[in-house]
């Protein structure tokens, strides 16, 4: 009798916790920043998707499309490293487009495919706007909106062994920056690797004259536990400062804690995140 009441409640253990780990990988938070900014006239909204690592994850369309954002902006890692579900993450991009026009850059993971340029003519395809080291001056809502995606390839294997041994050297942005600052309008940057805001020293992007960096990769830090906050992410090891939230004022950085999971495949009280970004008239 007693072995069948324990076999009952190990299965009822079993059942609870997966039921616990599914619902910490797909329930969606979605979380609201608000910038003012004198370069606008009209209210405008994006929303920002990151790291979906090739999970269809139809329920973050949905949310989009409930939100009906001004336009979409993709900060990396759409695609994984294996290339899984490509064919339904062009059906996510194709659902996405109908929704509002789509600015994509890419991720560590895109890079390391070795069919990243066909990959990314497939992507420009759908209908996605790539930005590869690109700036796209675009008019939204009456409103004059410059976009700055970064192609930062940074985080290879190679890359990942160098940061271990400090002897990774960081790329300078500065030429590309300052052709940006150049424009007109409210200025946002795409930029995958949230550290590279302020925590790398000479070639930080928090120097230059924009409005908002939005980034990922930090998967929020994979695991945030109470009291102690995010646990890790790559280039950024332990308890990573950029992994959530915002930083700064003018510029901004806002952290994604993103949608999907790569090599490891659970959160831990960090659901999935979409950010909404409002911008509206004023100082």
């Amino acid at each position: 009798m007693n072995s069948i009441f324990y076999a009952v409640i190990s299965a009822a253990a079993v059942v609870l916790m997966i039921l616990f780990c599914r619902f910490q990988n797909n329930k969606i938070d979605v979380t609201e920043y608000t910038v003012y900014s004198k370069d606008v006239e009209n209210n405008l909204t994006f929303v920002q998707l990151s790291d979906m690592h090739s999970k269809p994850f139809y329920e973050a369309v949905k949310k989009t499309e409930s939100i009906n954002p001004d336009a979409v902006l993709i900060t990396g890692d759409f695609i994984n490293d294996k290339g899984k579900n490509k064919e339904k993450m062009l059906e996510i991009a194709e659902r996405l487009l109908k929704t509002a026009p789509v600015f994509y850059i890419t991720g560590n993971h895109e890079r390391r495919l070795e069919n990243f340029e066909s990959l990314m003519n497939e992507l420009r395809n759908t209908g996605f706007q790539v930005l590869l080291n690109d700036i796209s001056e675009e008019i939204m809502n009456g409103n004059t909106i410059t976009i700055l995606g970064l192609d930062e390839n940074q985080a290879g294997f190679k890359d990942y062994a160098a940061r271990r041994k400090g002897t990774f050297k960081y790329r300078d942005m500065s030429p590309l920056f300052r052709q940006f600052e150049k424009h007109n309008g409210f200025k946002i940057v795409l930029s995958h690797f949230p550290e590279n805001f302020e925590a790398v020293k000479e070639n930080n992007y928090s120097q230059y004259d924009f409005d908002v960096q939005l980034s990922g990769h930090a998967h929020g830090g994979q695991f945030i536990l109470p009291f102690i906050g995010p646990v890790f992410s790559p280039g950024q090891g332990l308890f990573p400062k950029y992994a959530r939230g915002s930083f700064g004022g003018r510029p901004k950085l806002i952290v994604s804690r993103g949608l999907g999971n790569a090599e490891f495949p659970l959160r831990l009280f960090n659901h999935p995140e979409i950010v909404v970004l409002k911008v509206k008239k004023g100082k």
